[in-house]
């Protein structure tokens, strides 16, 4: 069937994208929205993308259509023990630094944009191979907007493209071979808990946000300047100081928002949300150098 794409629709379609997700599709990326929203609008039986715009904008019992436009268009490519110079900092750095002034509360990690689970196993793993179950009391919240990402990360299987970061012996500790594919150890996977959140919308995520660490990377990479400010800004006014933001080596929030210091933590990048009044800094933690002094 050939859809219909009435003068301007792109752009109506782009914008109210943008708006319930996040995700900009500029110009050059308005035919890939079409085409992955193109079975969707054939699905809903109509011949113009227009018919579904309206859909979407307009008809009070969206929110289902909704999720399935949150399926389409998110990219849920990721594998274990990726970018672990960060995950490295946590667990060897800010932990410690953490748990010297706990006073026995509990510690909670939020993987932001868990897409199908393997960035919140990394982090458990790479807390259970340090023992820190065994000390203190921790708690992983892994989130993703869309639910078919979710019912994956909730079935636990892996296939081996998720492992070609993963050291094998990592693998064969924490993994069950199952067929063709691997299952996560169920006492592992019992160390975090799933639900559904999106990151633009306030309300979903401010009680999330109530963290001392927050991943949230690879996926600022897909929103524009403005809505990651907003999604930021809502993590600023909910961290449980002192706390961290863990974003993608390619994302950058500099030019953005000044709730945040960057910082080099161990051998990674890592955001520091500002405090009042600073208190001196654990002698592995430095300021980063952000420009040449001249």
């Amino acid at each position: 069937m050939e859809l219909v794409v009435p003068s301007g629709t792109d752009t109506l379609l782009r914008d109210l994208v943008q708006e319930h997700t996040g995700m900009f599709f500029d110009a050059e990326k308005g035919d890939l929205l079409l085409d992955k929203l193109s079975p969707l609008v054939i699905e809903r039986g109509f011949h113009s993308f227009l018919d579904y715009y309206y859909l979407l904008k307009y008809d009070e019992n969206s929110v289902d259509e909704w999720k399935n436009v949150i399926d389409a268009i998110s990219v849920q490519e990721t594998f274990f023990w990726r970018e672990m110079d960060q995950i490295n900092a946590l667990v060897d750095c800010l932990i410690p630094e953490w748990a010297e002034r706990s006073n026995g509360r509990r510690l909670r990690i939020w993987s932001a944009a868990c897409a199908t689970g393997e960035e919140p196993l990394t982090i458990a793993m790479a807390l259970a191979e340090a023992g820190w179950f065994d000390r203190i009391q921790v708690e992983i919240i892994a989130t993703d907007a869309s639910t078919a990402a979710l019912t994956k990360a909730e079935q636990g299987l892996f296939r081996e493209r998720a492992f070609r970061n993963l050291p094998l012996a990592m693998r064969n500790k924490y993994f069950e071979k199952e067929g063709n594919t691997w299952r996560v150890d169920p006492a592992l996977k019992s160390r975090v808990s799933w639900d559904r959140a999106n990151l633009v919308n306030r309300h979903e995520i401010a009680h999330l946000a109530e963290s001392s660490f927050i991943f949230c990377r690879n996926v600022f990479i897909y929103f524009s300047n403005d809505m990651i400010r907003r999604v930021v800004r809502t993590f600023a006014d909910h961290l449980k100081k002192p706390a961290y933001l863990f974003v993608g080596v390619s994302e950058s929030l500099l030019k953005i928002t000044t709730d945040f210091e960057l910082l080099t933590v161990g051998n990674a990048f890592v955001y520091k949300l500002r405090e009042t009044s600073r208190r001196p800094l654990n002698s592995n933690i430095e300021l980063a150098t952000l420009k040449r002094r001249q």
